[in-house]
């Protein structure tokens, strides 16, 4: 069958005007082909100068993780047949917030930075074993899916956090770190939580759900995020505007059975915290002429009773958990 990949170019030799431009390539594939057999194709015999990644194309190594359809994948994982529209168009572009050195290969820099912020490595405490670090089976199990991670970049790739907040850790970085807090042959879980609980942290992600929606392996990097809140909160950093956001959050949803907003915002920053309050006039101003003010006076939802005794299990569980 014959397709056309438009593909998003760049060449940085290029006179500036000219160094990036969208360019069509018509090839006839196999129906069972994937987006890196036809780049190859193309590659091979139309056009020698196209510039991409690939290694093992059995979705192990991630070497060659693209946007396929404006959505990060790999492009061995990517079938023609399934990614095609009406007029057989697959559109290609490199990855999202890294540097772009030629065609679809970018600078992955941005990404090994951020993994090595979050000291991706086993910090035990306490006498070294004479032989190994025994842990439990069931606490590995547990940590198989973050495990999967074949550090491809496709969640860095599309999340929306980092295209404006470049001082994001980034969700790759994050599920790796709670791999090492959840580790129990880690003796610093409690320090890795401080450190991630900074600013550009855990409390930054969006949850747009875009890095669960792209991870080729299933990690689900924000349900770690989210994790890594929790157990943050039970070690005792509840001071950040984020952990206080949370708390503020759920206590209004249990008193009222709704988000108080006007209380919300009070509460995350501070009854007396009057130049982040002061700062958010220009926004109420511009809330209260499009008529976007939340109520004044806020009232209880009919069967708030149902909602608080869920409330009231869910904290027995988390006790019950916590043993």
């Amino acid at each position: 069958m014959q397709i056309t990949l438009r593909v998003k170019r760049y060449n940085p030799e290029a006179p500036e005007e000219r160094r990036s431009w969208t360019q069509d390539y018509k090839v006839d594939v196999p129906e069972d082909s994937t987006v890196l057999d036809s780049l190859i194709q193309v590659r091979e015999y139309v056009d020698d100068s196209l510039s991409l990644r690939c290694s093992c194309r059995g979705a192990i190594c991630g070497s060659c993780a693209m946007r396929v359809n404006g959505h990060a994948a790999l492009g061995c994982k990517s079938k023609v047949q399934k990614l095609l529209g009406k007029d057989n168009v697959i559109a290609v572009e490199p990855m999202g917030n890294q540097p772009v050195i030629k065609d679809l290969v970018v600078d992955m820099t941005v990404f090994w930075d951020k993994i090595r912020q979050v000291q991706p490595w086993l910090q035990p405490q306490g006498p070294e074993p004479e032989a190994e670090y025994v842990a439990p089976n069931e606490a590995m199990q547990h940590l198989v899916g973050v495990m999967g991670c074949i550090m491809c970049g496709a969640c860095v790739s599309d999340c929306t956090v980092l295209e404006v907040d470049k001082n994001f850790i980034g969700p790759a970085a994050l599920a790796k770190a709670y791999r090492f807090v959840a580790d129990p042959r880690d003796g610093h879980a409690k320090d890795r939580l401080g450190l991630y609980n900074k600013a550009g942290g855990i409390w930054d992600c969006t949850r747009c759900f875009e890095c669960v929606q792209v991870c080729p392996k299933g990690v689900a990097p924000m349900d770690r995020i989210m994790a890594l809140r929790d157990q943050a909160i039970d070690a005792g950093f509840i001071g950040s505007y984020g952990a206080r956001h949370a708390e503020a959050f759920a206590s209004s949803v249990e008193h009222s059975g709704t988000v108080n907003e006007m209380s919300l915002v009070v509460n995350t920053f501070g009854m007396f915290n009057l130049p982040k309050l002061l700062g958010l006039l220009p926004l109420a101003i511009r809330a209260g002429y499009k008529r976007k003010m939340p109520p004044l006076f806020h009232k209880p939802v009919e069967g708030i009773a149902g909602v608080r005794r869920i409330f009231h299990k869910a904290e027995e569980q988390q006790k019950a958990a916590r043993g």
